[in-house]
């Protein structure tokens, strides 16, 4: 009876371990199948015309005390500003973007140990101008020549509202990368799969080429002509397919 009592806990742990360890399931089937996918890169762009334009221009004015100069940019600007009124630029698309009051020295002389001189003072003020129709153009940078702006910075064009464009360059974007997803599957030999993923990337905006010009002293007889030209949007999307 002593040795069947000790033996009978032993022999039912024993027993317990065994039918624990037939639930377990092996290593073997405990590892899933690696996932079998294809990932691509798709690029579409959209165009389309420019329907609002940014004009930088301003004035500058040297003399020879910082004050003088000041008073000479100063009436010189608000020339600029009354011609930009008189062209129906509104007062809020016009912002100042730079102001600025420096010396000017005299010029370097070779073996001159003396500290360089003062000769001038110069100021420069620069706005920029938004123009909400892009036929105003070529107005507005005679309105600003006249008017007494000698420095022209440079113009760029832009599109209000690129929403549209956006959606048609994602479609493009993502019917080029199923084209390529589909060649791929077919030159390995696969079947391709449903879509796992999709990442849109970063796009870019493609302006046109900025107008610049500088140093304007002349005004011109006529207002000068200005090329729109197109802007252009482009989109990027990442797609991850299955395949069999």
């Amino acid at each position: 009876m002593k040795a069947y009592i000790l033996s009978r806990p032993r022999t039912l742990a024993l027993a317990a371990a065994s039918a624990f360890a037939l639930t377990l399931p092996s290593a073997a089937s405990a590892q899933e199948a690696p996932l079998r996918v294809i990932t691509v890169t798709g690029t579409g762009m959209a165009s389309g015309a420019p329907d609002e334009a940014q004009v930088s221009a301003g004035v500058i004015a040297q003399a020879a005390t910082a004050e003088a100069a000041l008073d000479a940019n100063t009436a010189a600007m608000q020339r600029v500003f009354d011609a930009l009124r008189a062209a129906g630029v509104e007062g809020h698309n016009v912002q100042t973007s730079n102001f600025s009051v420096s010396p000017q020295y005299e010029p370097y002389r070779e073996g001159n140990t003396e500290p360089m001189q003062i000769i001038a003072y110069q100021v420069s003020n620069q706005v920029t101008v938004v123009l909400e129709d892009v036929t105003q153009v070529g107005e507005t940078l005679d309105a600003l020549v006249r008017s007494g702006a000698n420095q022209l910075y440079g113009i760029s064009f832009s599109i209000s509202n690129p929403k549209p464009l956006e959606e048609e360059a994602r479609v493009e974007a993502v019917q080029d990368a199923a084209a390529k997803a589909q060649t791929l599957a077919q030159a390995a030999g696969v079947t391709l799969g449903p879509v796992i993923s999709i990442n849109e990337g970063g796009g870019g905006y493609q302006p046109p080429m900025p107008y610049m010009m500088r140093d304007m002293a002349m005004s011109a007889a006529a207002p000068p002509p200005v090329a729109v030209g197109e802007s252009s949007l482009s989109v990027s999307v990442s797609i991850t397919y299955g395949i069999q």
